[in-house]
């Protein structure tokens, strides 16, 4: 016999041995009784044959992960966890899934008698949907930047933040503020005021942040909420805007585009949410693919919460 005949056998083998596991449902020591070779052989060419890519096994539910692209994303941009959602998987659209993804994640945490600090928008507020009763114990939910909406739209800030309190049995503290105003001389005064600072302090001292970021389109949540105008967005675009994070418009890099803007903006800095111990942030989406890499890779986060478009999309680049 030879060596090409051999292999030849020994590849028909391993095909045989994974059909009748996988497709036909024997067992292992049946499949070894058929063929007439050792169990241990029939478990090594199972190994074989997943190693060769005779048999690749894909996990579809909403839940699935990427680990790979995972590890990824930790080495490459020194996060302290990546949790990556299958772009395969079935069940619910890309952003149900990746939220659903944040609840649990945070979840995990088990936070007990902490402080999260909390963003606003539709993102957050699907998190919060997500979160199952008693998810944390007694945890002290902060609102860490203005979020009062300017329009009829409603007022997604405070119902957010009470939510997520209300799911782990805490309490939650509103930040009663526009997100920005129109003279920095009025954002000293309201951040001067007695409640307002009050909350500031807490939320500058949270234990756990969890955010998402903005796009610098029609669908914009200071847009709409009648912070901006189409025309202020379309000149932080000029400026090199690619979306922002807590309400403060950032580029590519991770900085400021408009410092007097920044100055009307009320909330957690920039600089606050970079020394954080834990800040996850949740982004999903191509249109949020420029946004993504400007904060993963400016040190705005340590985890991320994603799909894997968007992870792969963050290691493609330069």
């Amino acid at each position: 016999m030879t060596i090409a005949t051999q292999l030849d056998n020994a590849e028909a083998l391993t095909v045989r041995v994974a059909e009748l596991y996988y497709e036909d449902d024997k067992t292992q020591d049946e499949i070894g009784t058929i063929l007439g070779i050792t169990r241990w052989k029939v478990g090594r060419l199972l190994s074989l044959a997943r190693e060769q890519g005779i048999v690749r096994i894909s996990i579809v539910h909403p839940r699935s992960r990427q680990p790979g692209l995972e590890r990824q994303l930790r080495e490459r941009f020194g996060l302290t966890d990546a949790v990556v959602v299958s772009d395969s998987a079935s069940g619910g659209d890309l952003q149900d899934r990746v939220t659903r993804a944040a609840a649990d994640y945070l979840t995990s945490l088990r936070l007990a008698s902490d402080s999260l600090g909390v963003s606003w928008g539709k993102t957050l507020s699907a998190v919060a949907d997500h979160l199952e009763d008693d998810w944390a114990r007694a945890v002290s939910v902060v609102q860490v930047n203005g979020g009062v909406s300017l329009t009829t739209t409603v007022d997604t800030a405070a119902a957010t933040a009470v939510t997520i309190a209300r799911k782990g049995t805490g309490s939650a503290a509103l930040l009663p503020s526009p997100a920005i105003l129109e003279r920095a001389e009025t954002k000293r005064v309201i951040e001067s005021d007695r409640t307002v600072a009050a909350v500031l302090a807490l939320a500058s001292r949270a234990s756990v942040y969890l955010y998402s970021a903005g796009v610098t389109d029609g669908t914009s949540a200071l847009v709409d909420s009648g912070y901006l105008t189409p025309g202020d967005l379309a000149q932080l675009v000029a400026r090199g805007a690619v979306g922002d994070v807590v309400g403060r418009y950032i580029n590519a890099s991770g900085a400021i585009v408009d410092p007097e803007l920044d100055e009307r903006t009320i909330g957690l800095s920039l600089d606050q949410l970079r020394a954080a111990q834990t800040a996850i942030f949740v982004v999903a989406g191509a249109p949020k693919h420029d946004i993504a890499r400007a904060v993963v890779s400016s040190g705005l986060c340590t985890v991320v919460v994603t799909d894997e478009a968007t992870a792969t999309a963050l290691l493609s680049a330069s």
